[in-house]
């Protein structure tokens, strides 16, 4: 089920497991990792190899590794291929999970969670990975106590990349912006679309895709951690133009995230509760699964 959400909201509503990121029968594994936001970096990137940035030293045997939507199922993976071996102990690059950000992201919420820190996954875009693009992306956001801090778990420190990858900037001309920023920005019409999306050419990008972006946000941040190829609602399909309609609602959608990151609780208790009574916004008890290594969209039951 959907995460449950205090009213009014508190951060300890993102300590607790979800269906997606709970360790399950491997909750012992997390035990060895120190939850310290610098150390979990280290431990994501030996488990887990990027499955396009990476492409050329990972295995055609393991690409469906992309499709592993729980944690316990991807931890059996990696139990599978190396039994009884430490999450922090080094893997060879080709013996590794293959995945993507929100793999590396759903991963170190999961940690974070295990050991009692509020986190969850944010969906947006990156503009630090390659010049003049805006890459589709997923960061951590975690509650240090005093605020919500996003940090990078993908990016090593020292890479070069970001300035501080445990402690992204926000706001106006920041490196990573959330859907919901991008969203309002493009509306504004303030926001190209056309240097947005998963790569120059692909065809996952541009305005329509900029737009669709908000579903898999507000999924992610009440507890359905989808993969970021899950369809289901009101989400366009590829080359579908969104209506009217949608996009107002999306308006308010947007608006109600914005004043939440901003302190609101009343926007952000209004917000859950309108995404628990929209079909259009949830993705319910199934999604379509259209998988960047499979044969067209499969039905995938996420809970009865």
């Amino acid at each position: 089920m959907v995460m449950m959400l205090s009213d009014p909201p508190v951060p300890a509503d993102w300590a607790r497991h979800t269906p997606t990121s709970d360790p399950g029968r491997f909750a012992t594994l997390l035990d060895g990792v120190d939850p310290d936001h610098a150390e979990i970096g280290p431990v994501v990137r030996t488990l887990l190899a990027h499955y396009r940035a990476q492409a050329e030293d990972l295995p055609a045997t393991s690409r469906h590794d992309v499709d592993l939507r729980w944690v316990e199922e991807m931890l059996a993976v990696d139990q599978q291929r190396h039994p009884g071996l430490a999450l922090s102990a080094h893997r060879e690059i080709g013996e590794r999970l293959q995945g993507c950000c929100r793999d590396h992201t759903l991963l170190a919420v999961s940690i974070l969670r295990h050991h009692g820190v509020p986190a969850r996954s944010r969906v947006g875009f990156a503009d630090y990975f390659l010049t003049d693009w805006h890459s589709d992306h997923v960061v951590v956001e975690m509650h240090d106590g005093n605020r919500w801090r996003r940090v990078d778990t993908e990016v090593e420190q020292g890479s070069g990349l970001l300035p501080d990858p445990l402690d992204l900037e926000t706001g106006p001309g920041a490196p990573f912006l959330s859907a919901a920023e991008a969203f309002r920005a493009l509306r504004a019409g303030t926001l190209d679309a056309a240097s947005y999306g998963v790569a120059p050419g692909h065809p996952l990008s541009g305005e329509d895709f900029v737009l669709s972006e908000v579903f898999w946000e507000l999924a992610h941040r009440y507890g359905d951690e989808t993969l970021l190829w899950d369809g289901w609602g009101a989400i366009p399909a590829p080359g579908e133009t969104m209506g009217e309609e949608l996009l107002t609602v999306l308006d308010e959608v947007v608006e109600h995230l914005i004043a939440a990151d901003a302190g609101d609780m009343a926007a952000e208790r209004g917000l859950y509760e309108q995404y628990l009574r929209d079909p259009r916004l949830s993705p319910g008890t199934a999604v379509l699964q259209f998988s960047p290594v499979g044969d067209g969209p499969v039905k995938v039951v996420l809970r009865s």
